[in-house]
């Protein structure tokens, strides 16, 4: 048996285990959650969330890029998010390449340049800053105003918060 066919198993004794139930669409809490697809990081057991209590937006790095923006605009717009949880972490694989050397190895290996950014970074609290810049700045987003940013501790499992100061636009 192969994972997917193990994972499929799973998920027939899970669903067998539970009673038919319809969540709304509209995440409870008015939440969304931008994070890395790191799989030390389960957002819910880590947050108390339950179903249907927020939107989980996962990517390489918990970057945010034209996609996550893009998802975010529909959160807001039509589903009536409010908020926005952005989560980085420590020990981050995206710490661990450069944008030159991994589009160079990329395009060594398929013959073609990719098209998307890379999105590498070493300072951590650098990147959560620059995150909250881009939801902070879109003008496709509703609600710019409620945006905080976290790192989580791999090994405490703690989260701290990253603040950014921006200078006064006239």
């Amino acid at each position: 048996m192969d994972v997917i066919d193990e994972l499929l198993a799973n998920n027939e004794a899970f669903a067998a285990s539970l009673p038919v139930q319809h969540l709304d669409v509209r995440p409870r809490r008015r939440l969304a959650i931008v994070t890395c697809m790191d799989s030390r990081l389960d957002v819910f057991a880590a947050l108390g969330l339950h179903h249907g209590e927020a939107h989980i937006l996962r990517n390489a790095g918990g970057v945010i890029t034209d996609d996550v923006i893009r998802s975010l605009a529909v959160s807001q717009r039509r589903l009536l998010t409010r908020e926005v949880m952005l989560i980085h972490h420590t020990d981050c694989g995206m710490q661990s390449l450069t944008d030159d050397g991994f589009r160079a190895e990329l395009q060594e290996a398929s013959g073609v340049a990719p098209a998307f950014a890379i999105e590498s970074f070493s300072d951590l609290d650098a990147d959560v800053r620059q995150s909250l810049l881009r939801v902070r700045r879109s003008p496709f987003l509703l609600h710019r105003d409620r945006v905080r940013g976290f790192v989580y501790d791999v090994d405490t499992h703690v989260l701290r918060e990253v603040h950014v100061s921006e200078p006064d636009r006239p």
